[in-house]
């Protein structure tokens, strides 16, 4: 179980959980959420892929490729192109029932005053919103960020019985044959 020490003291911990097709196979994740040990809500239905995508990207940008090498610290470095922005948004998709949460990664620019000059650093902002409204809020450097994803992607692999979240099996969905 993945997990995180937010701002306030309080501890978020991300389990991924299976989705499984009919006859019982798994093939994606969902998070379910936790604050210090309740239930917290559940979100990012079928989010792997997403996940893993992420993982690649924060390790791509950490060892400077594109727009992330004018970062010279490789903690401040992140996918994408902008200085703040969305890395990922889970939510709890429901047509009908109470929400049941969200999970978000944020960037955020930060000006720091270190004696006699600003320096400038990005963090990721991992924030979690439970059913009732209450939210936490967990700050990340990329190093940390990495180390949070590639952690939850082990344990999907685990309950995905080994199957690769980057790609479809070699057989199912958009093959030509059934199960």
């Amino acid at each position: 179980m993945g997990g995180l020490r937010c701002v306030d003291g309080s501890y978020l911990s991300v389990t991924p959980v299976a989705c499984r097709d009919s006859v019982g196979t798994p093939y994606e994740v969902t998070l379910e959420l936790h604050r210090d040990g309740a239930p917290y809500g559940s979100v990012g239905e079928r989010c792997g892929w997403l996940l893993t995508r992420l993982a690649h990207g924060v390790d791509e940008a950490r060892t400077g490729r594109d727009t992330a090498r004018r970062w010279a610290d490789p903690d401040d470095r992140f996918p994408g192109g902008e200085p703040d922005g969305e890395l990922f948004s889970f939510r709890y998709r429901s047509r009908s029932g109470p929400a049941g949460g969200e999970l978000s990664c944020r960037l955020r620019t930060i000006p720091l005053w270190e004696g006699s000059r600003w320096r400038v650093t990005r963090r990721a902002y991992v924030e979690a919103w439970g059913a009732a409204g209450v939210g936490m809020r967990a700050v990340l450097t990329s190093a940390e960020l990495s180390s949070f994803v590639r952690g939850l992607l082990e344990e999907a692999e685990g309950c995905l019985e080994g199957r690769d979240m980057a790609r479809n099996a070699g057989d199912g969905a958009g093959t030509d044959e059934t199960r």
